[in-house]
């Protein structure tokens, strides 16, 4: 990338196309020289539960096969409504498929939302929701790197659960771990190859930034306090939970990765220009990040 390296870009692809359509955006992405491409992985989301919406699994199944070297994950996967035995064979095979390209998104779960109401569940406390993600991790992280698992907790149960044959990379699939609290990056920087945030919702551009910078300081205190060196965690930013959507021009995404390498991220995030709603923008702009900012 031109004058912002070493920071890595990824761009968020909303399974909201039917695969004649997004199948064009996924190899895009990678002609583009985005260095990750991602998924949301919902039942469905928002608003847009009422239009077209896609299982992420089979999504970057199929993104694996009509793309070559782009990285490929899913923004995040939650125990909203996984099982962590089940999803690990699912992730197995989608690294697998995908020749070892796989980073796994994960995060806790939404407060509230179509995940929760269309299972007849309801919102957990934010406590509990940390709680139900550390047990998701405990049961997960081992079956992926190819182990049998016995557990039994307050909100999952794996009774001789198999990981064979485990990972095609090595240790396991790596993992990028959301949380803005303490609980939430202490499971980052016990499991994560790499962390997410996304900050939160401010009405101040300047005031989202000090923020973002204030959640990488504390990010990497829980670091060291995990033994953990820095540099081997990644740091992902994700753009446009900033009252500003990050592709509204090359010029201001620019900036944009420019303030988050400031900031200590290693990596960033946006989503595809979407035609109205969410992320409205124009696919044009994509054109100019390639050739001005995405520059090898």
């Amino acid at each position: 990338m031109a004058g912002v390296t070493p920071v890595r870009a990824g761009i968020i692809i909303l399974p909201d196309q039917r695969w004649a359509v997004a199948a064009g955006r996924w190899r895009r992405a990678e002609q583009y020289g985005f260095a990750h491409a991602w998924t949301y992985d919902h039942i469905g989301w928002r608003d847009l539960v009422d239009g077209p919406w896609f299982d992420a699994v089979p999504t970057l199944a199929a993104a694996a096969g009509v793309t070559s070297h782009i990285r490929l994950g899913t923004m995040v996967a939650s125990p909203n409504f996984r099982h962590p035995v089940h999803f690990a064979r699912e992730v197995t095979a989608l690294d697998d498929i995908s020749g070892g390209r796989l980073t796994l998104g994960v995060g806790g779960g939404g407060v509230a939302g179509f995940d929760n109401t269309v299972l007849g569940g309801e919102a957990l406390a934010p406590r509990e929701r940390v709680d139900r993600f550390t047990e998701f991790l405990t049961i997960l992280d081992p079956l992926l790197r190819g182990e049998a698992v016995t557990y039994r907790g307050h909100y999952y149960t794996a009774v001789d659960a198999r990981g064979t044959p485990g990972s095609l990379q090595s240790p396991r699939v790596p993992l990028v771990v959301a949380g803005l609290g303490p609980r939430s990056m202490r499971l980052a920087a016990r499991y994560g190859a790499g962390w997410v945030t996304t900050v939160g919702r401010l009405e101040s551009l300047d005031e989202w930034w000090r923020k973002a910078r204030e959640a990488v300081a504390r990010f990497e205190e829980v670091l060291a306090a995990a033994g953990r060196d820095p540099s081997t965690v990644d740091r992902y930013l994700s753009l446009d939970s900033s009252p500003r959507y990050s592709l509204t021009s090359a010029a201001y995404y620019a900036e944009a990765v420019g303030r988050a390498a400031e900031c200590g991220f290693t990596d960033v995030l946006s989503h595809w220009p979407r035609a109205d709603g969410w992320y409205a923008g124009d696919e044009a702009v994509l054109d100019e990040v390639a050739a001005t900012v995405l520059v090898p």
